[in-house]
């Protein structure tokens, strides 16, 4: 059941620039109304509407140097519900009763910084809201004809840098038999995808017969399953009988433990997420084969995609290629409207989700062409 968070209206008494440097119709215009996800409370175990609410606040004219923002989509990902506890990680926590933040995409509405125009096309980390002001710096122009503009904050964007810089990680190639948990999910459908371009069988695992179907029918997979069906080391036999030389983990847990046992000799273990523990207020128990690391000379490697940001223009000329040519299929499913951002976060968190979870909060330009153009 979908549900919205209450909405609450915050007057934020900001004063307007000095006339010296803001022009009469400036100075004059009704101000920016936006609104905002807030955290209010810290969860305990899965998210519910209490822990936000839903804000409105005036915004500021932009000053020098500074532009003014309409977000068109905003992110919700795995990573966010670690930062909804309080408690050191390799991101800072989101505080309470202030707006969460989160990749997004969005138009100029005004601008006060060379080189940014009314209707230019920004990714930035100003999610949760509507609207926003922000330093030039803080936001990147992206091409207007990449359809859908979605497209980055998935497969052009951190989750679609987060596959790749997986695969690159651990120097996938061709003839490795590669297994990908959550792979229905935005990072699980582009690694799978991309590791099938590299000339590799793939597998996946999910947790409906819909997404399983799916992964084989329309991603190209070579095999799935369903991991809700239980027997995890069967079901993996059964999809790949000579074993696997990489697993890309997103889960952690069983499957994990069910991918070690699985491994070939000098395999190659992914370590991207855990989204299987993240709701679990005590610890996880960690896989009881860790001894085949040894004789199977196996290693496993972790990374925040945060490392591989200076890679991000060979990634996307890469990806852009890929997606022109028709090489991958990027999968979504989309929210309509802020008040129901948190739902889509939980529901996400619950795997409800097909590809990249995202949230639409206006129309896009309709100027713009497809991905890849």
């Amino acid at each position: 059941m979908r549900t919205s968070v209450s909405e609450i209206a915050v007057e934020k008494g900001v004063k307007t620039p000095p006339s010296e440097i803001v022009s009469k119709k400036r100075a004059v215009r009704s101000p920016t109304i936006s609104r905002e996800i807030r955290l209010v409370s810290r969860p305990h175990g899965l998210p519910v509407p209490d822990n936000f609410a839903l804000v409105r606040v005036e915004l500021p004219l932009p000053e020098e140097d500074q532009v003014l923002v309409r977000n068109l989509f905003m992110s919700v990902d795995p990573y966010m519900r670690g930062r909804m506890n309080d408690g050191s990680s390799y991101v800072s926590p989101f505080q309470l009763d202030q707006p969460l933040d989160g990749a997004a995409v969005g138009e100029v509405i005004e601008s006060r910084a060379p080189g940014i125009a009314p209707g230019d096309i920004v990714t930035s980390r100003f999610g949760w809201r509507e609207y926003f002001v922000s330093g030039a710096r803080e936001v990147r122009v992206v091409d207007p004809h990449v359809r859908p503009l979605s497209a980055y904050l998935g497969a052009l964007g951190m989750t679609g840098l987060t596959a790749w810089s997986g695969l690159n990680l651990v120097d996938v190639k061709a003839g490795d038999r590669v297994l990908i948990s959550a792979a229905a999910g935005a990072v699980g459908s582009i690694a799978g995808q991309l590791s099938k371009l590299r000339g590799c069988r793939v597998i996946g695992s999910a947790g409906s017969p819909e997404k399983v179907a799916m992964l084989v029918g329309e991603l190209g997979f070579d095999a799935a399953f369903n991991y809700k069906d239980g027997d995890l080391p069967g079901q993996l036999k059964a999809a790949a009988p000579d074993g696997i030389d990489v697993y890309f983990d997103n889960v952690g847990g069983e499957q994990l433990e069910a991918a070690i046992s699985a491994m070939r000799l000098n395999g190659r273990i992914i370590a991207c997420g855990a989204i299987g523990g993240y709701n679990e207020e005590a610890p996880v128990s960690g896989p009881r084969n860790l001894a085949l690391f040894i004789g199977k000379r196996l290693t496993m490697k972790g990374f925040i995609v945060g490392d591989w940001f200076d890679r991000m223009p060979e990634f996307v000329k890469e990806m852009k290629v890929v997606i022109a040519g028709g090489g991958l299929v990027m999968k979504e499913t989309v929210v309509q409207g802020i008040e129901l951002a948190p739902h889509a976060f939980v529901d996400m968190l619950r795997g409800g989700n097909i590809g990249k979870m995202v949230v639409r909060l206006t129309g896009e330009n309709p100027s713009a062409a497809h991905a890849g153009d």
